[in-house]
């Protein structure tokens, strides 16, 4: 293990050690606020306070510390500080400076909801506005934490101080890194813990990873990412990791409808050190009222939208004529919106991009409307490849997703079909994509020939035939080969499934509901 890898272990291990021992009585899914709140607080006063440092360092105040001026002396700098970072904090409210007096502040509670007051206030009629507008809301110190105002005080300071004793190093890109990374492993705990109400935000960071790759191939840039259901942002952000942010050279895209989350994607941003002009994440439903229309079009769309969720569809008149939807002629389903979120992505995609989209099996193979879509998209040489996922990768549901890889640029009008089902580890409860799982699937898409049991590249013809359908296992067998048993690992898998087998059964039987209605849609 490398000296990183060991520092961000252990990174790891304390912030879960401070959640499960401050949690108590708040259940874990209700106390990610608190953590995030106070870890994103820790982390924007140290980005002020280093930003000012520096000023003032290269102007030759050689001891300069904006933790020690006077709230009088910063406010000359605001102006400055808030065209550049997009948010402003005096001195006496930054973290380090509460948490000093904060074990002997009776009115604790009250000095932090203050200070984040304040924070948001800062940016009200600057171009930043929208991007720190309630970005606190969650933070709201009630009763969860505490009956009194003294146990509540109590544990804020406890968190407090939990908090400001993480190890994130010198200010530097691995610092940022640091917090970004302990951001990540937080989400991926709660939402793991929270199982289906924190799944539906947040995509494992091995099939983000696989997701931006697939879109970048050997690009060292992209124009801009887009994300139409973006959760709490990690998708968008595994440019930047990638890539590096400033090789996404306008910036990061994305809209959410849900309000908890369409915060976290933004408090996302900041932790990640992407500045305010360098991303717009709007709150809204991207299929009835999209938010960037003077954005569009994307090079780089990655998304893993909501499985089969009901919409408008045809009983909103406007949609059919909505030019996003008309080129198919049909609008998908009101009980299944996929095909909605993914003629949107197809129609936002620029001449040149790739869009890489999460799907639900369903979606490629069932017949009606969302048949004569698939048709719309395959007849107009859209479809590059489909990729069937191992099943168990997310949080909230067992079933093997496929990732649609949609563009607009192709050379031939084949389709490629990769069976990437035996593409996994399994070192926790839930499958995962390896690097080499990532790097093996990527190669097939590089290479795009036949691989006996891996990959398969269908005509236009072929697929025309097979009535639309674009179901991997109909063009490749599903991988069944001889392999050495493991007794142990057999009897592992076997306690896991026995208290998921009502889970897989209760999909099953929502499946067979939508094959019941689909035609009557």
């Amino acid at each position: 293990m490398s000296r990183k890898e060991h520092e961000r272990d252990e990174l790891h291990k304390t912030i879960w050690k401070i959640a499960n021992e401050l949690r108590g009585s708040v259940d874990g899914w209700d106390f990610k606020q608190y953590v995030l709140g106070l870890l994103f607080y820790r982390f924007i006063s140290e980005n002020i306070e280093n930003y000012v440092n520096d000023n003032q360092r290269k102007a030759g105040v050689a001891d300069f510390e904006y933790r020690n001026i006077s709230d009088e002396e910063a406010l000359l700098g605001k102006t400055q500080i808030l065209e550049e970072k997009g948010f402003f904090i005096l001195p006496s409210e930054l973290f380090c400076n509460v948490r000093k007096g904060a074990d002997k502040n009776e009115n604790l509670n009250v000095v932090i909801s203050n200070v984040f007051n304040n924070i948001e206030a800062s940016a009200r009629g600057t171009a930043s506005e929208n991007d720190v507008k309630g970005l606190f809301d969650d933070f709201t110190i009630d009763n969860k934490l505490g009956n009194t105002v003294d146990e509540r005080n109590e544990k804020l300071v406890r968190l407090f101080n939990a908090i400001g004793e993480l190890n994130f190093g010198e200010y530097t890109d691995n610092n940022i890194d640091l917090f970004g990374d302990a951001y990540e492993f937080l989400m991926t705990m709660y939402a793991s813990s929270a199982g289906k109400s924190g799944g539906e935000f947040f995509t494992p960071q091995e099939v983000g990873e696989l997701l931006a790759k697939i879109v970048i191939m050997d690009k060292t840039s992209v124009n801009k990412v887009y994300d139409p259901a973006c959760g709490s942002g990690g998708l968008l952000l595994k440019f930047a990791k990638i890539l590096g942010k400033e090789n996404v050279r306008e910036g990061f895209f994305g809209q959410e409808i849900n309000l908890t989350t369409y915060n976290l994607a933004r408090i996302n941003m900041f932790l990640h050190n992407i500045n305010y002009n360098n991303f717009s994440i709007e709150r809204g439903d991207t299929l009835i009222h999209p938010a960037h229309w003077n954005d569009e079009p994307f090079d780089a769309i990655v998304s893993n939208p909501p499985y089969s969720i009901k919409w408008a569809g045809k009983e909103n008149p406007l949609l059919i004529n909505d030019e996003r939807f008309s080129p198919a002629g049909v609008l998908a389903p009101s009980s299944k919106a996929d095909l909605a979120f993914t003629m949107h992505m197809l129609s936002w995609l620029s001449p040149k991009g790739t869009a890489a989209i999460v799907e639900f099996p369903g979606v490629l193979y069932r017949g009606g409307a969302e048949q004569k879509i698939r048709q719309y998209m395959i007849d107009n040489n859209f479809v590059d490849t489909v990729i069937q996922l191992p099943s168990d990768l997310f949080f909230g549901t067992s079933i093997a997703t496929c990732i649609l890889v949609l563009k607009k640029n192709k050379t031939d009008n084949n389709i490629l079909f990769l069976d990437a089902s035996d593409e996994f580890v399994r070192n926790t409860n839930k499958n995962k994509l390896s690097a080499d799982n990532i790097n093996n699937i990527v190669d097939l898409l590089k290479n795009r020939v036949a691989v006996e049991g891996k990959a398969y590249l269908a005509t236009y013809e072929e697929v025309k035939d097979n009535d639309y359908n674009i179901s991997v296992n109909s063009y490749l067998r599903t991988n069944i080969g001889s392999e050495t048993i493991d007794i142990t690992e057999v009897n592992k898998r076997l306690a896991e499934i026995v208290p998921r087998q009502q889970q897989l059964r209760a999909e099953l039987e929502e499946i067979i509901r939508e094959l019941e209605v689909d035609y009557h849609e």
